[in-house]
């Protein structure tokens, strides 16, 4: 099996090709990301015009880029999978679009996905060890924060959301108060680990950042108090350009310890077998730490796993993942090589 995926949600895009193994495993023979962060660092963010018309630029070239490392033509692709959401219209568009246009000439079958089964799966790539249900999902970006529980393949339902910004969102908007640019997660983190560094132990908390609905008996998530908090304090220390490394550290722990132990109390509540954290922001190194050292304590019996770094940001590889699985797991596709799957993309 050879599925071509493309994505193209918001501004990177990106197009994989993936392959079966002799025994039956994903493999990814291509994975290429056309990066439109330098473009939008100067906005301060996405600007969704800007980001559709880069997509339309992009887009066939890097298609043509996936197919060629993967030493893949188009008549040996069994199917074209493509993200039709959630994510920026525009640049949804010009994925789909691209997507129906190549089905409909190389006569492939095509299937749409959701973006977050695109995260949730990327873990499922190059996984050292076998990832056993029922799992607790956490998935957080820029533009997502969820805890879903997910009892095998196909079978995903979100328990708790965000109910005003997501956790990376909170990062970006928290790193422009602080002077630290587009895109936040990563500068935050780093002056966060060369304060941490400098102790011994952990550093003490000082600052009193709160944990928005930490013990509200839901899996919910609220950032926006947390962000109000900071710009608070900011103004009230005129010395705090000499303790942005403190304020990053102390924020940052604030953020995490939201997602970590949220996610640990659905995991013991619902008997997880698996933990797995996706998304943009499960590449920080400190959530990493912090949500493996919390649950040898509070879940001894559950394997907490995270994508690769490769697919951890948005990307192609992984919804071509979400596309190996699904075809291969959703007994209501089993006979998609023989009957041509075309399931309804309209936004």
């Amino acid at each position: 099996m050879r599925i071509l995926a493309i994505e193209s949600s918001c501004d990177e895009t990106a197009a994989s090709v993936l392959s079966t193994t002799k025994n039956g495993k994903p493999s990814i023979l291509s994975n290429v990301i056309s990066s439109q962060i330098a473009i939008h660092a100067q906005y301060g963010g996405v600007i969704p015009e800007v980001a559709a018309r880069e997509h339309v630029l992009n887009i066939i070239p890097v298609v043509a880029e996936a197919l060629k490392l993967a030493k893949t033509k188009p008549q040996q692709l069994d199917a074209i999978a493509v993200t039709k959401g959630p994510g920026l219209i525009t640049s949804l568009i010009s994925g789909m679009e691209t997507a129906r246009t190549l089905a409909f000439a190389w006569n492939k079958p095509l299937l749409g996905l959701n973006h977050i089964e695109g995260h949730i799966y990327a873990a499922f790539l190059e996984l050292k060890k076998d990832l056993k249900f029922p799992a607790i999902v956490l998935t957080v970006s820029g533009g997502h924060t969820l805890i879903a529980i997910m009892k095998e393949h196909g079978d995903l339902k979100i328990i708790g959301e965000t109910r005003d910004d997501a956790a990376g969102e909170a990062y970006d908007k928290g790193a422009k108060m602080l002077g630290l640019g587009y895109p936040g997660g990563p500068a935050i983190a780093k002056l966060a680990a060369n304060y941490s560094a400098r102790f011994f132990e952990k550093p003490k908390e000082t600052l009193g950042f709160p944990r928005p609905m930490m013990n509200s008996g839901d899996f919910d998530f609220s950032f926006s108090g947390l962000k109000t908090s900071l710009l608070y304090k900011l103004k009230a220390d005129s010395n705090w350009q000499n303790r942005i490394e403190q304020y990053c550290y102390e924020y940052q722990e604030a953020i995490l310890d939201l997602l970590v132990e949220k996610s640990l109390k659905a995991a013991k509540k619902y008997q997880a077998t698996s933990i797995i954290a996706s998304g943009g922001v499960s590449a920080n190194y400190r959530l990493r730490e912090k949500l493996i050292e919390r649950a040898k304590i509070v879940t001894p019996n559950s394997q907490v796993y995270f994508p690769e770094m490769a697919y951890t940001t948005d990307n192609a590889a992984m919804m071509a993942a979400a596309a190996f699985f699904r075809l291969n797991q959703n007994p209501k596709l089993k006979s998609w090589q023989k009957e041509k799957v075309e399931l309804n993309l309209s936004l």
